[in-house]
């Protein structure tokens, strides 16, 4: 839909379909299939032993039968943007230690309503060739995801653009991210102070202080992107679009009285149902 000879700039054209230059530019490096399958393995290990390192990643494909050497783990595992929860909580977002670090609130909070608390977090997405990330914030108290956004790089636009997407639904009183680069930045943390909300941050080492967004993430991986093997980017959005509506909208939740999310949210007359059609096509 871009047009190069177009009157219109690449940058305004981008900006009128809803996305980023870099998305425009994107063009997946090659992996081949033996490495993406190893890929996808450790990305499966890691969800379920959060505390491996490269050592015990190691050895836990071996016992898969892989043929795989620890200098090779260690140099995909850091392509996926993983570690070992000890001595440090996995994350795809990097810190800035120039930046602001503020402290972990959500222990002393009873979580009791929609919009008490929000969680945003950064997870990657395989490709056939390549690799997007996902931010998405979630409500807490209702597990209803709010906002989310596809990217082929983790700056901190896409961040701030479904944040600000996700305030324009609702205010939380509360809103806690790991200790990342792009949620410590100077432009995320200014957008929530400038609507008094407080803002809380993971401990390194503290795999649950986020655990509500670390179980949505294993939820979309498992019944979705692992059963697709996206291709193209187009299959990716498509896919997770789909995904999105039917967990806020179908998916029973155990911890909700097998509830799905937006009946929760919803029942508290928190949601706005003339934003539903922004968030579930968010991109």
């Amino acid at each position: 839909m871009i047009e190069k000879g177009n009157r219109l700039s690449i940058r305004k054209q981008c900006e009128l379909l809803g996305i980023s230059r870099s998305n425009y530019y994107f063009i997946g490096a090659t992996i081949d299939k033996d490495e993406y399958a190893l890929l996808e393995e450790i990305d499966r290990l890691y969800l379920e032993r959060p505390f491996y390192g490269s050592r015990r990643m190691t050895q836990a494909l071996k016992r898969k039968g892989l043929s795989v050497g620890r200098d090779r783990v260690r140099r995909l595992m850091r392509i996926l943007g993983i570690k070992a929860i000890y001595p440090q909580k996995q994350r795809l977002s990097i810190g800035n230690k120039e930046h602001k670090i503020y402290p972990y609130l959500l222990n002393s909070i009873n979580i009791d309503r929609p919009n008490k608390a929000w969680a945003a977090d950064i997870t990657y997405i395989p490709l056939k060739k390549g690799f997007m990330y996902l931010v998405a914030i979630i409500d807490l108290y209702s597990r209803f995801v709010i906002s989310w956004k596809l990217s082929n790089t983790m700056d901190t636009d896409f961040c701030v653009e479904v944040l600000n997407e996700a305030l324009s639904i609702a205010i939380p009183e509360y809103f806690n991210t790991d200790q990342g680069s792009q949620f410590t930045s100077v432009r995320f943390t200014e957008i929530l102070k400038s609507r008094g909300i407080k803002i809380s941050m993971d401990g390194k080492g503290r795999m649950l202080d986020n655990i509500f967004i670390e179980r949505f993430w294993r939820s979309l991986k498992y019944e979705e992107v692992y059963l697709k093997h996206y291709e193209k980017v187009s299959e990716c959005k498509e896919g997770i679009t789909e995904y999105m509506k039917f967990y806020n909208y179908k998916r029973v939740h155990q911890s909700l009285s097998y509830r799905v999310p937006s009946e929760v949210y919803q029942g508290h007359g928190s949601f706005l149902d003339n934003k539903r059609d922004a968030l579930n096509s968010a991109a």
